[in-house]
């Protein structure tokens, strides 16, 4: 990260603005249309809280609209958004690796730290953990999302598939009780296995995790990303 494009402290957003940024910012790479309502459940506040924020954005130079086209970073705007979110995912790391907490928590522990980090231990952070590329998630960090070119929804997966989980993704981390269910049934980034079935009329996907099968809903496995056809 170079000089340039570091938001120094004093000209950084509010808490609150920060995680408008981050949202905008993960909608529009997700390629979900970028709009209040969209942005609104993924914060889980109100549509009405949430137009009073974004006219506020608007006329700091956060963000541009286009009435009900949808919401634009400016360039200030998205530079912040990939800071936060590089502190949130550094952060994941630090209490995962470091710390030793559990995968399911750490997602909602980073949120709370993710605001007041500084640059400087931002970069020392980053040098420490080797430059992730990934969060424990395997999300991609800003600036990486290449890696997860190859990358599919488990729904879009066939029966007989083998599949390596990659990426478990940003919806699904604000779901504290999904993600608890998929560590404690060890779905997680870098598990391998077969997917046996997949049954659109129940909305259902099996895998088989070595000796034992595990049955997910679609509205579970849309959020799980796998790499196919790995030996």
């Amino acid at each position: 990260m170079t000089a340039a494009s570091k938001i120094q402290p004093s000209l950084r957003p509010s808490p609150t603005v920060e995680d408008y940024l981050a949202g905008i910012y993960l909608l529009e790479r997700n390629g979900q249309a970028v709009i209040a309502s969209h942005l609104a459940n993924a914060l889980d506040l109100t549509p009405p809280t949430v137009a009073v924020t974004l006219q506020r954005m608007e006329r700091d130079g956060w963000i541009t609209t286009k009435g009900r086209k949808g919401i634009r970073l400016t360039k200030t705007g998205r530079e912040a958004a990939r800071s936060v979110i590089r502190r949130h995912m550094l952060t994941e790391w630090l209490l995962t690796r470091m710390l030793k907490l559990p995968w399911s928590k750490a997602h909602a522990e980073a949120h709370q730290m993710e605001h007041t980090i500084s640059d400087e231990t931002e970069a020392q952070m980053r040098a420490s953990l080797e430059d992730p590329q990934v969060c424990p998630h395997g999300n991609p960090f800003p600036g990486y999302e290449q890696v997860a070119a190859d990358w599919i929804p488990l729904t879009a997966t066939e029966a007989g598939a083998q599949v390596v989980i990659r990426r478990i993704d940003e919806m699904a981390e604000a779901d504290s009780e999904l993600l608890q269910f998929l560590e404690t049934n060890a779905i997680a980034p870098g598990v391998r296995a077969e997917v046996t079935e997949v049954l659109p009329f129940n909305q259902t996907v099996t895998l088989r995790l070595g000796a034992r099968n595990l049955a997910l809903g679609f509205s579970a496995a849309q959020h799980i990303f796998v790499e196919k056809g790995l030996k």
